[in-house]
């Protein structure tokens, strides 16, 4: 069974799925990241939670329930971004709802989403990109977002802070935040080129890039990452739940597209109940 210290891992209805213990406790939100076990589709897919993937789309709907189901959700209430590795961020209502799971998705080019009304689930897709979860409880407001390596780079944290600050009035310091599984420092390789940004992003941060065994490559820790970009927006390093689940590393139960090219997606959901 998958182990986690930060993490609270949950298994229903042979659904397997992760939880965030400080946003558990709250009593405010439904919420969880999903992982490859547990799906009505057939291999390599699983609990394939991509609408856009080859998987046959009734498949997809019915892991949308299931999901639903261990998550006391409602597939009607849901909204899918619609993710390009960038970081725009979309305010979504209950006008939304359904967005991508019952009824077809228009937006484009959004890797974030912003609420404040209850029984709008939000829900960002994922293999290997980190996922941000964010709860502001004076305000009762939420947020959730993809960032994966250039997201990570261009700061969608700290874009996701200002944005819940902007729309809800939001104090960095009572936002709960959470970073959530995906690729970790001992799986993320990457090129010069991509090391390089890091390192300049990241000046005086040692831990974020550092040489791989290959020559001409570097390890970039994006948990890391994402966790100075959150706390130099004001967020409390307190407050912040980092995950220490590798998807590469698991990937017989999660999606990893570095270790396996998976057509596979799983998906982060969070909602205000």
């Amino acid at each position: 069974m998958l182990q986690s210290r930060t993490w609270q891992v949950n298994e229903d209805a042979g659904v397997i799925y992760l939880t965030i213990p400080a946003f558990t406790k709250t009593g405010m939100v439904r919420h969880g990241f999903s992982t490859r076990v547990g799906g009505l589709s057939p291999s390599p897919f699983g609990m394939n939670l991509s609408i856009s993937s080859e998987d046959d789309p009734r498949n997809v709907r019915l892991n949308y329930e299931r999901m639903a189901y261990v998550l006391e959700s409602y597939t009607g209430n849901m909204v899918v971004s619609a993710q390009v590795h960038g970081t725009d961020i979309l305010r979504v209502g209950v006008m939304d709802r359904g967005k991508g799971v019952t009824i077809p998705r228009e937006m484009e080019a959004i890797d974030g989403l912003v609420t404040d009304q209850s029984q709008v689930c939000l829900v960002t897709i994922h293999a290997d990109c980190v996922p941000l979860f964010f709860l502001d409880p004076v305000h009762r407001a939420i947020g959730l977002a993809h960032a994966g390596w250039r997201g990570t780079l261009d700061q969608i944290g700290s874009k996701m802070v200002a944005r819940m600050q902007s729309e809800f009035e939001s104090k960095p310091e009572d936002l709960l935040a959470a970073i959530g599984p995906s690729i970790g420092p001992c799986c993320f390789e990457v090129g010069a080129d991509v090391a390089e940004g890091f390192a300049a992003r990241y000046q005086g941060q040692p831990d974020i890039v550092r040489a791989a065994g290959t020559p001409g490559k570097y390890m970039v820790d994006l948990w890391e990452a994402n966790r100075l970009t959150l706390t130099g927006a004001g967020v409390l390093p307190d407050r912040i739940t980092v995950t220490d689940i590798c998807t590469c590393c698991n990937a017989d139960i999660f999606h990893s597209y570095r270790k396996t090219r998976t057509p596979g997606r799983m998906a982060a959901f969070l909602e205000l109940i």
